[in-house]
């Protein structure tokens, strides 16, 4: 399937009527697709998504964690501090023009309104921008979800942080290098970068090849 259809079902199986999915997939098409968006667009949720395909069977709340996936990066600007809280915020702000009673009622085959868990949503997408350990293990997937790109192979990882320096184009190299740096040195800080085990023995290491190898092309 493809992302509007793999969205589509999602959207049907929480509650939402066929009208609010086409508007809110437009919605959603758009914000990835913006020029300025070079490596948080679309290509990047169907990677997450392709992860989440692979792993669904180990995640409590597996619908939670998609619709998360769809909307952590739906705000994201270079130049802001809280691309997460505002991503986070609009992804429950699709819930607000629902009627009450809906939220009541358990539709036959479906996770319905009432099961759906908003807050876990808003959690998980605020907890895309630190990348910490989360006593909330389904959290812990969506982050390495999202970070399993530091551990392809160099000429893809090399595509990805160039992708990354032009989303941040606004800033010379004399400001943006060191930034980039820091952010870096603090993956390679933590213990781990990856949360759950799984991933950990799978990429850790490769994942700490490549940001060794860009920390030294950045200095």
């Amino acid at each position: 399937m493809n992302l509007k259809e793999i969205y589509s079902d999602l959207l049907l199986n929480i509650g939402f009527s066929v009208k609010e999915i086409q508007q809110n997939w437009k919605d959603l098409e758009k914000a990835y697709s913006k020029k300025s968006r070079h490596y948080h667009n679309l290509t990047h949720l169907k990677e997450m998504i392709d992860s989440f395909e692979i792993y669904k069977d180990k995640l409590q709340n597996p619908d939670e964690i998609l619709f998360s996936i769809f909307y952590h990066d739906f705000v994201y600007s270079a130049s802001k501090k809280d691309n997460e809280l505002k991503s986070a915020e609009y992804a429950m702000s699709i819930f607000t023009d629902i009627k009450p009673d809906r939220f009541l009622s358990r539709g036959f085959g479906t996770v319905g309104f009432a099961e759906f868990d908003r807050q876990l949503v808003f959690d998980v997408i605020c907890a895309t921008q630190q990348h910490q350990h989360n006593s909330i293990e389904d959290i812990n997937w969506l982050i390495d979800f999202d970070l399993k790109i530091l551990a392809k192979d160099w000429d893809d990882y090399k595509i990805y942080f160039e992708q990354i320096r032009k989303e941040y184009r606004i800033y010379p190299d004399f400001l943006y290098k060191p930034g980039r740096a820091k952010a870096l040195k603090h993956f390679l800080e933590n213990e781990f970068i990856f949360q759950t085990e799984e991933f950990r023995n799978l990429y850790e290491g490769k994942a700490r090849a490549n940001i060794e190898k860009e920390i030294k092309l950045l200095s």
